[in-house]
């Protein structure tokens, strides 16, 4: 069996060919056929359906938006599977992984900024985030820097109510600018924020001794293409990243 680094640089080579969005479009990168629900001419979304690994929050009267006001969310864009590495499906588990792809918690534990619900229809309703991750530019206080500086962030839910617990992570992904901005979301930084976590999952990485390796799947139809109902009034293109993440 190969090392786990050497795995790791394999990995790496093989990513450059698989499953990432990019400027040349993503749709080449979607897994079509019956897993894949049309898009609607009169801009509804597709029915709900059944799925391995995580459930659809739309069965039971949840969202793929989170709730930001009121009336407006921020695009639940991407999923880490129950078929993932149990370890992960803990938060102490989602916190090594984070801090693998290069995520830690908030500066010095202080929150900034609006605390986000989200109903994942596992019949607890409108929840408040349970995770909140920045991009860690370098050790110690690497979020710091990114609440001055901007960067990436993920917001994280677990669907574990009593009609849906899948164990899943649901996680709210964007792209921030600088606090001289408010935070306020860069433009298409819902796409890039999402990207970006995809990109780092399927290089595979690794943090304390842990080597980990994650594989996507693309879903259109969980989210409403452009910019009826987020936050910001920016545009996502509806796709959502199912990441299945297993340890090497």
């Amino acid at each position: 069996m190969l090392p786990p680094a050497l795995l790791i640089v394999v990995s790496t080579l093989l990513s450059q060919i698989v499953a990432l969005p990019t400027e040349h479009g993503p749709d080449q990168f979607v897994i079509e056929g019956p897993r894949i629900q049309r898009e609607y001419e009169n801009g509804e979304l597709p029915p709900v359906e059944n799925t391995l690994g995580w459930v659809d929050p739309r069965l039971h009267g949840g969202r793929l938006l989170d709730f930001t006001t009121k009336r407006l969310g921020e695009p639940l864009n991407v999923i880490i599977s129950a078929l993932s590495d149990p370890f992960i499906l803990t938060e102490s588990g989602l916190h090594t992984y984070a801090k693998s792809i290069g995520f830690s918690k908030e500066c010095l534990g202080l929150h900034y900024g609006h605390v986000h619900d989200a109903d994942l229809g596992d019949g607890l309703g409108r929840k408040p985030e349970q995770l909140l991750y920045r991009q860690d530019y370098f050790p110690v206080i690497g979020t710091c820097w990114e609440s001055v500086r901007g960067g990436h962030h993920f917001r994280a839910w677990k669907q574990n109510g009593t009609i849906a617990d899948s164990g899943a992570w649901f996680l709210g992904a964007s792209l921030e600018k600088d606090s001289s901005k408010n935070h306020l979301i860069e433009d298409d930084g819902y796409n890039l924020g999402r990207n970006y976590i995809v990109e780092q999952a399927i290089a595979g990485s690794h943090w304390s001794g842990m080597w980990w390796k994650g594989d996507v799947e693309w879903r259109r139809g969980l989210l409403e293409k452009g910019s009826r109902g987020v936050n910001h009034d920016i545009e996502q293109d509806g796709l959502v990243a199912i990441l299945t993440v297993v340890r090497l």
